[in-house]
This record gives structure tokens, sequence and C-alpha cells, in this order.
């Protein structure tokens, strides 16, 4: 083969042997072509210009098939497409590229394929390479990114409608521009709080524990003394966690100002439990207990704390609630359908 020496004012192709040992031979440079094909799953046909196959390197299926006797086993009309862009390149000389797609037993297998001319000394087309690359990975994490960008557009448009309905109601229920922005931060650091769980998760969901701790761990309570949490424990999806962690939020802010955590000995206990609901699914059962002071300052108040636990979040699961305050108790109790979590 010729060496050459590239002059960079023509522009050397890089498909191009520039050099070449002396000692160095075609049969060598063969063999490590065809590893290289073989390795990087390349496939190579070179037909004549009547479309008889002169050689074929790595052909593999869809290419072939051992048991078809080396005939095509392509679907016929992605066959006719390659044929056609054959054809072509005999008669234009002009290279061409495909994308097709192969369907399998366990779904679909996609290929790049690039058809070349073959020219003679005199510049006349006397054959076609094609040269088949096989991209179903390359594809599937294309498909998966598109998805996962969906999903996350999908889920920030809900969540801008979860601060705008916060944002909304915290006005109705604040005194002053004060009161509204000290609540107002405090409800949406619950929801960072819930949103960095689901994120770590890659959008999977939250633990209901790790979730319930998490807000209680905000106010500076630690959850192995001030929570009391038995019963199960299931995964909930993103839109369950944001919205169960802002009602837990509503609760510990409550319990932190006038209830149990407000005492340096005072506890929580929030039991989880799995039951059959009318429907026939599972429906989890969510219930918030505390000891509460005789005379609190307005933890019996509507304002939007209840509205919250009463008519917001179960609302935004398609479940019930009910927040009983009584003489030196509180009671919430939340029932979200199975649509909302996954047991582990």
């Amino acid at each position: 083969m010729r060496s050459r020496t590239p002059d960079r004012t023509e522009g050397a192709r890089t498909d191009e042997v520039i050099a070449m040992h002396p000692a160095e031979s075609g049969m060598q440079l063969g063999r490590a072509l065809l590893h290289a094909l073989h390795n990087a799953g390349i496939s190579v046909l070179y037909q004549d210009r009547e479309m008889k196959t002169v050689w074929a390197r790595n052909m593999r299926a869809p290419w072939v098939s051992d048991d078809t006797d080396g005939k095509d086993i392509l679907p016929m009309a992605q066959a006719d497409r390659i044929n056609a862009a054959k054809r072509d390149v005999v008669a234009t000389g002009d290279a061409q590229r495909l994308e097709i797609s192969v369907p399998v037993e366990n779904g679909v297998r996609w290929f790049q394929i690039w058809v070349d001319a073959d020219r003679s000394d005199d510049g006349n087309v006397q054959g076609v390479v094609t040269t088949m690359v096989e991209t179903t990975e390359q594809k599937r994490r294309e498909q998966t990114l598109t998805t996962l960008l969906r999903e996350v557009s999908h889920r920030s448009k809900n969540l801008l409608a979860i601060i705008q309905s916060i944002a909304t109601q915290t006005g109705r229920y604040s005194n002053s521009i004060g009161d509204f922005l000290m609540r107002f931060r405090g409800r949406l650091q619950s929801l960072a709080s819930s949103q960095d769980l689901v994120t770590s998760s890659n959008w999977r969901g939250a633990a209901l524990h790790d979730l319930v701790a998490s807000q209680l761990g905000r106010y500076g309570a630690n959850p192995s003394h001030s929570l009391r949490f038995r019963g199960a424990n299931p995964y909930l999806n993103p839109n369950a966690a944001l919205h169960i962690g802002l009602a837990m939020h509503e609760l510990a802010v409550n319990s932190v100002s006038y209830g149990a955590l407000s005492r340096p000995d005072g506890f929580v206990e929030v039991t989880a439990d799995l039951n059959a609901a009318a429907t026939g699914e599972v429906a989890l059962s969510l219930t918030w207990t505390e000891t509460i002071g005789t005379n609190d300052d307005g933890s019996g108040q509507k304002r939007f704390g209840s509205v919250a636990l009463e008519r917001v979040v179960p609302a935004s699961l398609n479940g019930t609630a009910n927040l009983d305050i009584g003489d030196g108790h509180l009671k919430y109790r939340l029932v979200v359908p199975q649509s909302n979590f996954e047991t582990q």
C-alpha cells in the first residue's frame, strides 16, 4: 500500500492510511481490520453492480443466519429499502445513509446503514460497499432520555401547581405579609425536603418512614425519641410523597408550637396500616396521634394547616381524611388508595 505524507493544505482524509512501516504487509493490515470489525460489531458487504456478493465480513443476524443458507432474513419492507438505496448508489455514485428497525421476539433492534460507491481507477462505479452498525442501545438511551425529560417537565408543572395552591391558601389564612412569608417559606422547605427524597430515588418516590422522620427532623426533633412509628412502610410515589410530606409538615409545625413536641419529653405516634378497601384494593391508613395541652393557643382554629390536612392533601391523593382535635389530644387519619404507593 502507498505511503503518503499528509499535506495539511489539502486537508488529508482521516480514513486514509498516511504511513506504513516497511515491514507491515497488506495481509497484516487486513487481519487487523477484520479484528476491529468483529470487536466493534460492524458488518460489511461488498457487491458488484448487479448486486452479486463479492465478499462479506462479520455478517450476522439479521443480515444472515445459519439456518437460512446465508439468505437475507430482514423483513421484506426493510430489505426493499436497502436494495433501492444500493441501486441508487450504483446509478448516481452518491452515498446513502439509512436507519432501519427490525422487529425481534423481545422488542426492536435498530441499525445504521451506510451504502457507498466503490469506483474504479477511471471513476466509474464498479460496486457498492454496505456497512451495518447496530445502534439499539443508543436508541434505547435516547428514548429513555426523552421519556425522562417529559417526566421531569410533567412533574415540574405539577410542583409549580402545588406551590401556586400553597401560596394562594397561605395568603388567604395569613394576617400579615410577615406571617405569610414565614408560613410560606416553611411549606416550600417542606416540599424541598420531600423532593430531595424523591430525587435521590431517581424519581421513584420515598419510603413513608423516611418521609415522616425527615419532616419531624426539620424542627430539631430527634425522630428516634420524638417519633414512634409502627406498622407498614410502603413506598410512596412522587405525588404522594410531596402531599403526605406537606401533611406531616403541618402536623409537625402544630405539634412544635402547641402539641407534644413543644415539651422536652413529648412524642407523636404514627401508625401505618394496609387494609383492604371496599373496591378490593389495598388502602393505606395513616394515623398521627399526640397529646396536646388542654389550653392550646390555636391548634384547633381553622387555618390553612387544617384545610390542607382535611381537604387539599386527601383530594390530591383521591383519598379521605379526618382531623380530630379534642380535649388533650390530636388525631389525624388519612386514607389513600393503592395507586399512591407500593409495598416494599
